[in-house]
This record gives C-alpha cells, sequence and structure tokens, in this order.
C-alpha cells in the first residue's frame, strides 16, 4: 500500500500496517487469510491485496496438522504460541517461523510472524556486538571463531539430522558434524581443511561441471546473504549422487565476513515420493485417457444404431443359433462365429456379451479387415510416445481397453502372419507389451471371434497359424446364410420395415403378402445386410403405402446354362450371351445348379483360391460351399482322376 493511502489509513489501521513484526488476521474456520500487513507481505513473497481471501492452508504445506492443532489450543485459551511451522511463501519457498497467536472477535486469530532465521541473525550480531563492545572478539583468530561456534553447539552438533559444515572465507571446511560425514561418506578428517566445493559439489545432476564461481554456498562470501537452494546434488566418497537441499548462512566477525554456516539435507526419499506422486499421476492420466477413448467407441456403437440383444427368426437354425448363445455366454470360452458376410455375425457377439457376466464392461470392436498393415500390433496393443513417428502421446490399444470385458475380433482372418503369435500370447497368457515399452502389462479379456473366410483351408495353406485357430475355436458357432432360412424373411423384412419407417419418417408404409412371397423366393447372396438395405432403399424411393419387389427376381443380364446333367463350359455361348432372358424362380436355380457343375468341371473340382470355381463365378468361396451342400453336390466328385 502507498505511503500516502497508509498515512491517510486512522491510526490503529496505520499501526498494524506498519509495525515492524509481520502481522496477518486468519480465519481458521473458513480457512482464508482475511489481512496482512507490509512485514507479513515481504514475508510471503507479494503485497497484501494479493494475498488476501486465500486458503490460508496455501501457506502451510506438509505443516497443515500442526496448524490444525495450533488453532485448536489458541481458541480453547484465547492464545497461543509455536515455533514448529513453516510457512511456504507464493514461491513455495519455506519460511521456518515462530507464531504468537491471540483470538479476536468472531473466532478471527492475530497472528504474529517471526522469520526464525532472521532472529538468530539478528541475535548474533547482537551478540557479536556485546562482545565485541567487551573487548573479547578483536584478537582471536578467524580460525578461533569457527573453533567456538563448534565447540559451543557441540551437543546441536552431534544430535541434528542433517547435515553442518562450515566453511571460512576460502572455501575450506572447518567442521563437519556427524550427521554430513554420514550422508557424505566423507569423514571429517577427509573434509578439513579441504575446499568443500571440489570434494563433494564439483559436478551438476547431469554430469556437467560445476565452476565455484556459480555455487550458492560461495556466493554467501561476497554478498552476505543467506542462500537456500532445493534441488542440487552432493557427491558421496563412493561417487554416488545425493540429491539435496541446503542453506548456506554466512558467518561475520566485528562486521566482517568469515566464512559461512552450511546446513543440508538429505531429500532422496523425498525425491522418491514425488517419483511416485508423477508416476500415480500418469496412471490416473492414462486410466483417464481410456475412459475417454471407452466412452468414444460406446458412443460410435450407440450411433450405429446396433441392436444389441434381439436376434429375429423362428426357423430351426436361429432356435440353435440362440441355444448355442444361451450355452457359452455365461462362460468366458474364446468363442469363433462364422459364416458368409452380412448374416449377423456381429450380432451374435453382441448377444453372447450381453448375456454373460461382463456385461457391464463394453464390448471392443476391432474390424481386422480395415486396419493398415503396419498398425496392427499398435492398434491391438497400443504404444508409448515417441515409438514410431506419429506416436505423440501414449496410447492405450483395444485389449487394454477391453481389459474386463469382451474384445471382438472382426474378419479376424485378415491378422497378419506375423502378428498372429503375438494375438496368441495374450489369448494364452493374457500378458503383452505396448509397442515401444519393456513393461508387461496384465490384461481379462474374453476374445470372439468372426471370420467370413475358410480358416482351416487357410492354416492348411500356412496363411494362419494352427495353434492360434485352436485357441479362437473353443467355442465354434455357424452364422446361417439367410437362403437356408428363408421362413425368416418375412419376420426379418417387417422388423426392417419398422426401423425405416421410424429413420426415414415415413410412417404407414405396409409390405403386401404377395410381396413377402417375392423377398422369400430371392436368393439374398448378401444376407441379412442385403435385406436391410433393400428394405430401406423401397422405403425412401416408396410413392404410396405399398413397398413393391418384383423387380428385385428380374436380373440385369441372366446367363443361360446348359441343363442338369448336360455338358457345359464356362466360356463360348456363356460369354457370348447378350440378351437378356426372362426365368422364372425354378429356371434360376436351375440354371444356377448347372453353372456351378460346369465350373467344377472346368476346375476339377476346386472350389476356392486362384483359378478356382468361386473365382470364375465371381462368387465367395463360403457362398458356393454354401449353395453346393445345398444341392448335395460334393466337388470331389468332380476332380480329375
Amino acid at each position: 500500500m502507498p505511503a500516502t493511502a497508509v498515512a491517510a489509513l486512522p491510526l490503529s489501521q496505520q499501526v498494524f500496517a506498519r509495525a515492524p513484526q509481520a502481522l496477518v488476521v486468519v480465519d481458521p474456520v473458513a480457512d482464508r487469510l482475511i489481512s496482512a500487513n507490509e512485514a507479513a507481505s515481504r514475508l510471503l513473497g507479494d503485497a497484501a491485496p494479493a494475498l488476501v481471501e486465500r486458503p490460508f492452508s496455501h501457506f502451510l504445506g506438509a505443516t497443515l496438522p500442526l496448524w490444525v492443532c495450533f488453532t485448536d489450543e489458541a481458541l480453547s485459551r484465547s492464545s497461543a504460541w509455536s515455533d514448529d511451522l513453516v510457512l511456504l511463501d507464493l514461491k513455495r519457498q519455506p519460511r521456518h517461523v515462530e507464531v504468537q497467536a491471540q483470538v479476536l472477535d468472531e473466532g478471527l486469530l492475530l497472528l504474529t510472524l517471526v522469520d526464525r532465521q532472521k532472529a538468530e541473525q539478528r541475535r548474533a550480531r547482537a551478540e557479536l556486538r556485546r562482545q565485541h563492545r567487551r573487548g573479547q572478539v578483536g584478537w582471536e583468530r578467524v580460525e578461533q571463531v569457527f573453533e567456538r561456534i563448534e565447540r559451543q553447539n557441540q551437543l546441536i552438533l552431534g544430535a541434528a539430522g542433517e547435515g553442518i559444515y562450515g566453511l571460512d572465507a576460502e572455501g575450506r571446511t572447518t567442521f563437519v558434524n556427524p550427521a554430513a560425514e554420514r550422508i557424505l561418506g566423507w569423514s571429517s578428517e577427509d573434509m578439513v581443511g579441504h575446499g568443500a566445493h571440489q570434494l563433494f559439489h564439483h559436478t551438476q545432476a547431469d554430469g556437467s561441471h560445476f565452476p565455484v564461481q556459480q555455487c550458492p554456498i560461495h556466493a554467501s562470501f561476497s554478498d552476505g546473504q543467506v542462500h537456500r537452494v532445493d534441488d542440487e546434488v552432493f557427491w558421496h566418497k563412493n561417487g554416488e549422487a545425493i540429491p539435496v537441499e541446503y542453506t548456506s548462512t554466512p558467518i561475520f566477525e566485528m562486521g566482517r565476513l568469515v566464512g559461512a554456516v552450511v546446513l543440508f539435507r538429505d531429500i532422496r526419499e523425498r525425491k522418491r515420493a514425488e517419483q511416485q506422486l508423477r508416476d500415480a499421476l500418469a496412471e490416473v492420466g492414462s486410466l483417464k485417457r481410456r475412459l475417454e477413448l471407452e466412452n468414444q467407441y460406446l458412443q460410435e456403437e450407440i450411433k450405429a444404431e446396433l441392436n444389441h440383444r434381439e436376434i429375429v427368426g423362428e426357423s430351426a437354425a436361429v432356435s440353435h443359433l440362440i441355444q448355442q448363445i444361451a450355452l457359452v455366454a455365461p462362460t468366458d470360452a474364446n468363442v469363433l462365429v462364422s459364416g458368409e458376410s452380412g448374416t449377423g455375425k456381429e450380432l451374435i457377439a453382441r448377444a453372447i456379451h450381453a448375456g454373460g457376466t461382463r456385461s457391464d464392461r463394453p464390448l471392443i470392436r476391432v474390424h481386422c479387415a480395415a486396419i493398415p498393415r503396419d498398425l496392427f500390433e499398435s492398434e491391438f496393443f497400443g504404444h508409448v510416445k515417441g515409438a514410431f513417428t506419429g506416436a505423440v502421446s501414449d496410447r492405450p490399444g483395444r485389449f487394454e481397453l477391453a481389459d474386463g470385458g469382451t474384445l471382438f475380433l472382426d474378419e479376424v482372418g485378415e491378422i497378419p502372419l506375423e502378428l498372429q503369435s503375438k494375438l496368441l500370447r495374450v489369448l494364452q497368457d493374457q500378458q503383452f507389451e505396448r509397442v515401444g515399452e519393456n513393461r508387461t502389462r496384465e490384461v481379462d479379456v474374453r476374445v470372439i471371434a468372426a471370420t467370413n473366410r475358410e480358416l482351416r483351408e487357410m492354416v492348411e495353406a500356412g496363411a494362419f497359424r494352427e495353434d492360434l485357430y485352436f485357441r479362437l475355436n473353443v467355442f465354434p458357432i455357424v452364422s446361417v446364410p439367410l437362403r437356408e432360412r428363408a421362413e425368416d424373411v418375412p419376420l426379418l423384412a417387417r422388423h426392417f420395415l419398422v426401423r425405416a419407417c421410424q429413420k426415414f419418417n415415413k410412417p404407414g408404409v405396409r409390405l403386401p403378402p404377395a410381396q413377402l412371397e417375392v423377398l422369400k423366393r430371392y436368393p439374398w447372396p448378401g444376407n441379412i445386410r442385403e435385406l436391410e438395405n433393400v428394405i430401406e432403399r423401397q422405403v425412401i424411393v416408396a410413392q404410396g403405402q405399398r413397398l413393391a419387389f418384383d423387380d428385385l427376381l428380374a436380373p440385369d443380364a441372366a446367363v443361360p446354362v446348359a441343363p442338369e446333367g448336360e455338358e457345359a463350359s464356362v466360356s463360348g455361348p456363356l460369354a457370348e450371351e447378350n440378351e437378356a432372358t426372362l426365368l422364372t424362380e425354378p429356371e434360376l436355380l436351375r440354371r444356377q445348379r448347372a453353372s456351378a457343375v460346369a465350373a467344377l468341371r472346368a476346375c476339377a473340382g476346386k472350389v476356392s483360391g486362384q483359378g478356382g470355381a468361386a473365382e470364375l463365378l465371381g462368387l465367395k468361396p463360403t457362398t458356393l460351399r454354401s449353395r453346393l451342400k445345398a444341392w448335395r453336390i460334393d466337388p470331389r466328385d468332380y476332380r480329375a482322376s
């Protein structure tokens, strides 16, 4: 506060503001600093307006429990005194103080704060002046000053847990207490008479040279100021760096600087505690990021409007599927769901997860076919900052996010062979390492895998590990194609119609029974996904309240095929026929069967792979195998003898 402003105050407030002692008014119940005078502002490191209304506990640090006891005593006895409190100024520097408390009205406390270090310096100077007046110091040599200090404080030096040593103005050690010998490993004989800086303060913590001209301890010899440092190292006799905090206090004789006394403390335990705290905070940050990512994945699933629990159908195939789900869901067994694309493999995985004990934890989906080859490991197991270009922060992988829950590996056959061994290890040991990290992490994850490929054939071809196949295939479930459960088409169509009407805001659209028969006769090569898309498309284009699918069975370019039992070829007439032919459903099915037989004969019974019948017909191998099974055709019958 400016001097003119203070002068304008009433006398009592002027006395408070300009009192030489540091005075503060504190509300101990509300934990607020109400007022501070100029001396208190200097002690705490800022002007009074910046200090008031702060929580007083902000200035207490580790001595907060002592403050609670102190205020209880003051409030019960109307006054109290303590020299145990340590206040932290706004730069977080400790101030050892004596505190006198007096209770004011309304439960406020008036605190008188005395900086113990400055008080001791004042008393030391006063003692020197008294001794000088008595003529006791003028004839003593500097060495005798330190000898007297050591002699008079022998009990204190011996009992102190902190290291204490004295230096003359040349930086030579004059005395050492037992704690300093214990902390540094140097004996008193090693140190006394030798330069302390060259002996154990010669190097920075990073190994760089520490010039004596930059040493805060030696600065006390020139500026006569107390220097406090809380993050340097002293070097043990065995070469170990010891983190320390220290205070260098200058020693005066007849107004002349003759040396300094250094008090230091080994802070290795504090450093370890701080590192543990940093690690704990980092772990909390990691868990926070993990929860954020889990929430992100869950939001994506919600936006996808997936039906988590409902499997529509009344066919024998669906009943059998539901029985299988009911059997395996309560267990933690790995499940392999196989079937053609669009048959609802993910819906099966979600039903298994929802029916198990892990339903309160997330189901994390990984679409293996959509992950770039060089990012598989990072996507599965996570990475640490700097593990590769673009890794700007730590990131948990899908296994870590699914800890305690379920991981759904969609299109598992697309996982690169070189990564399959690491995946196998996680399935066996529930352990993994992030990319770029040596720490082994443990997880508890149930795995449900899905594929539209023939994994057994991939194993035989060397494209998929057999041990991983058996680890995934603990409980196999086959997702039946829609053409093999045609009786479920009406139920599914009505189900998708309701959803489409809600989605596109077209209420009242109906599906006539005759059109349901059209849907039942269609072979649905795209399965349930195709049915849903067809329903949505027709709802969008419908001009009235009725849906029509008559054009669904009219092929864009029907391919004539030799009748059943006749020799057929996949070239020549098949490729040269350009004019579309109107076919009934039975005729279309017969031609599909004859075309498949012709392809098997042309490929000598080979179904999948390069040059196989599926490739010639433009079908997926799983689709062709399902049709052959329905037609009771064995490809082995067409192999060359």
